[in-house]
């Protein structure tokens, strides 16, 4: 018979610190990603045509995209983020949220515009990329 897992009030008081932590962080990132739309979505698009990671016919319909993914973003609730990213959550120990919605994005809805001629690299690839970016405008 397998022994059932009641954690003591000391552990409950631990566990619960640091999903709330955890929580801070993320609605933390998604805060200052609107303060930061027009230039991180500059950023990143240019970084992934660079690297050779998008092939694309108008560089301006890539970042255009990404804004609009941004901006909805810091609309949407936590529900709506977490079935985006679902397929992806486990892509990276530690994500950072936003990283991964644009990772997401990119993979799953990005590769379906006029302008994108192909999407090349694996999705830790993409990540990758996308997550210095990210990391230049949006604190840890």
């Amino acid at each position: 018979m397998a022994k059932v897992f009641r954690p003591s009030r000391g552990e409950s008081r631990i566990l619960s610190k640091i999903e709330s932590s955890k929580e801070r962080v993320r609605r933390l990132a998604i805060e200052q990603t609107k303060n930061v739309v027009e230039t991180l979505s500059n950023a990143v698009s240019m970084k992934l045509i660079e690297e050779k990671l998008i092939q694309t016919t108008s560089k301006d319909d890539i970042q255009n995209q990404i804004e609009a993914s941004l901006e909805k973003l810091t609309r949407l609730d936590e529900f709506e983020i977490d079935y985006q990213i679902a397929p992806f959550r486990h892509l990276v120990p530690r994500p950072n949220i936003v990283s991964l919605y644009l990772t997401a994005f990119i993979i799953e809805q990005l590769i379906n515009h006029r302008s994108v001629e192909d999407i090349y690299g694996s999705d830790e690839e993409i990540y990758a990329c996308i997550n210095r970016q990210v990391a230049k405008f949006i604190l840890q």
